[in-house]
């Protein structure tokens, strides 16, 4: 899809939302990032960000506004950290966040500050061309190129007095954040299936590739049997942070294991062909290869070892 595809796309489901986590259908909400993942990563990368902030603001006790597009802009890197400030009698709030999908094609932001403590804005990003910039020089690769991710610079970008959701630290601290954090584990799920697909529908009969096929399809129904085992937890727990991030960790984990496994085993066993000649599976492949990596690996690892109960 075309960034003007994508937006496109998503507005004309705003009235169609997937259900909120932890309400009782959150196996459903799963089921709906996959179909996303599965049409197209970059849609699905843009939608999943939408729908989180759908379900942020509710558990803030907001709606969304009507007919809008949100992001959420969370990323922290060192020397890049936002400040809110009164600049005379306006808030303010000024400085540079890396990793913006969505730039300068999403209406509202929610979007994290540091200085003076840590918080979440409700940014209105709407005719803002003075004091809100939008640079994507630094993104090098063609993957996901449409949905716009760079870094936007906030020059006292003037803010709403009530745009502070929750307290210092609610952001992170909610169990939703972990609830939300299985929701780019179903779209990884869902852009690997599409590439199973692929290869279903180009089949070869020689062992080697018959035998791959079989760990692809294996690999595609451990992560359906996760999601939705993970989706029905979750309804039945929605309050406990400490084991939505155990089951979170866990999910993304299993996830972005056995998408790697496809992505090997598909180059494995189709060779470089639609990896340099078939657009669609080719672009799918390496954009699932970079999403892969909003895990965090071992270090993910490290943290869910360190977050087991002790027996």
């Amino acid at each position: 899809m075309t960034s003007a595809e994508i937006i496109r796309k998503l507005r004309s489901q705003l009235g169609e939302p997937p259900p909120l986590p932890g309400h009782g259908q959150t196996a459903m909400r799963h089921a709906k990032f996959w179909a996303a993942g599965a049409e197209d990563l970059s849609f699905a990368r843009i939608a999943e960000a939408h729908w989180d902030a759908v379900a942020i603001l509710s558990e803030s006790g907001r709606q969304p506004k009507s007919g809008a597009l949100y992001g959420v802009w969370a990323s922290e890197s060192p020397g890049h950290a936002l400040r809110m400030q009164m600049d005379g009698d306006a808030l303010t709030i000024c400085g540079t966040k890396m990793f913006c999908s969505g730039a300068g094609l999403v209406d509202y932001a929610l979007v994290t500050v540091t200085v003076p403590e840590k918080l979440l804005l409700e940014v209105d990003l709407r005719g803002a061309d003075d004091s809100v910039g939008y640079d994507y020089s630094a993104w090098a690769t063609p993957a996901f190129q449409e949905t716009h991710t760079g870094s936007v610079t906030f020059t006292a970008h003037p803010i709403d007095e009530h745009a502070v959701l929750g307290k210092a630290g609610w952001y992170l601290d909610r169990p939703g954040f972990w609830h939300s954090a299985c929701g780019p584990a179903a779209c990884w799920a869902g852009g690997a299936e599409a590439i199973v697909q692929y290869a279903r529908a180009n089949p070869r009969a020689d062992a080697h590739t018959l035998a791959h096929l079989g760990a692809m399809h294996s690999s595609v129904w451990t992560m359906r049997t996760c999601l939705e085992a993970a989706g029905r937890e979750i309804d039945a727990t929605p309050g406990d942070s400490a084991l939505a991030q155990v089951r979170a960790l866990t999910v993304r984990h299993v996830v972005e294991q056995q998408c790697t496994d496809i992505l090997r085993r598909f180059a494995r066993a189709y060779g470089p062909f639609p990896l340099s000649m078939a657009a669609d599976v080719s672009r799918r492949y390496h954009e699932l290869d970079l999403y892969l990596r909003q895990s965090h690996a071992e270090r993910d690892l490290e943290l869910l070892g360190s977050r087991l109960p002790r027996k």
